[in-house]
């Protein structure tokens, strides 16, 4: 390994993803990347005998968590292996992970601590196959988020992102929610402990086999993340503090914590 080289990690979480997890893994940089840390959530596939197959660094709860809750387990594992910059990419092949130099590269330039893959910048997210109550619903919570959290990005709802080491150590993340809108609270709570956030174009796929939530759970979401921002804005004003939006000196996530709650193990 080269003197100094930052250590890269890609975690994917994954839930039934026996059809597209060989193709994400295909399209992801290995020249560049150190680790591949799958995160199975109780799939009813074959999800994890693949990754497995595939070489791929797996760990699987035993019983379905939630999507926020898969991604506390491939941070933790993350960290845990000495990761330098962490990029999450779904299983689904949704999203492009050709695109991952390009994400990273403003964590390396330490320009950003948390970037975004937009699906908005470029206008091509209707082209790619977008519902268009998604986009406009996309629109809509974007545009509040933005006014509340004084940012200027165009998809706060995308589902590849990139971390920075320090932002995944000082970030109470451990105490976010299980559910999906943990990638709300992981925004919102980058913006509360003073990281700087950007965001890149990535191009994303709407096929069949990828990956989607219904009308009803997108609503559900849709209300938890307009209350994620009237916690944060009453935080900000001191009515009622949190320490989920609070800077921690380091995380407190320890193994045992997530072997205890999340019931996992080594495949």
């Amino acid at each position: 390994m080269e003197k100094n080289k930052p250590t890269i990690v890609v975690v994917m979480p994954a839930y039934n993803a026996a059809r597209t997890l060989e193709r994400t893994y295909q399209d992801i940089p290995l020249d560049l990347v150190d680790h591949v840390i799958v995160v199975d959530d109780a799939s009813h596939d074959d999800t994890p005998a693949l990754a497995a197959r595939l070489g791929l660094r797996t760990l699987v709860h035993r019983r379905n968590m939630g999507y926020g809750a898969n991604q506390k387990t491939c941070y933790s594992e993350a960290l845990r292996l000495g990761a330098d910059i962490v990029i999450m990419v779904h299983a689904d092949h949704q999203y492009d992970p050709t695109r991952i130099p390009a994400l990273i590269q403003p964590i390396l330039d330490d320009r950003y601590d948390m970037v975004l893959g937009t699906r908005i910048a470029d206008g091509q997210a209707l082209k790619g196959g977008m519902p268009l109550w998604k986009f406009i619903a996309n629109r809509f919570l974007t545009t509040m988020e933005n006014l509340i959290l004084g940012q200027r990005l165009t998809d706060l709802h995308t589902g590849m992102r990139a971390y920075s080491r320090e932002f995944l150590v000082h970030v109470p993340w451990w105490l976010n929610s299980d559910d999906f809108v943990f990638d709300t609270e992981m925004i919102v709570q980058g913006v509360a402990c003073g990281f700087r956030l950007g965001e890149v174009s990535v191009p994303a796929r709407y096929f069949d086999e990828a990956s989607s939530v219904n009308f009803r759970v997108s609503v559900r979401y849709g209300l938890q993340t307009l209350n994620v921002l009237r916690r944060y804005l009453l935080h900000r004003l001191g009515i009622a503090p949190r320490d989920q939006f609070r800077r921690v000196e380091a995380t407190r996530w320890s193994q045992t914590e997530l072997a205890e709650r999340y019931d996992v193990y080594n495949t």
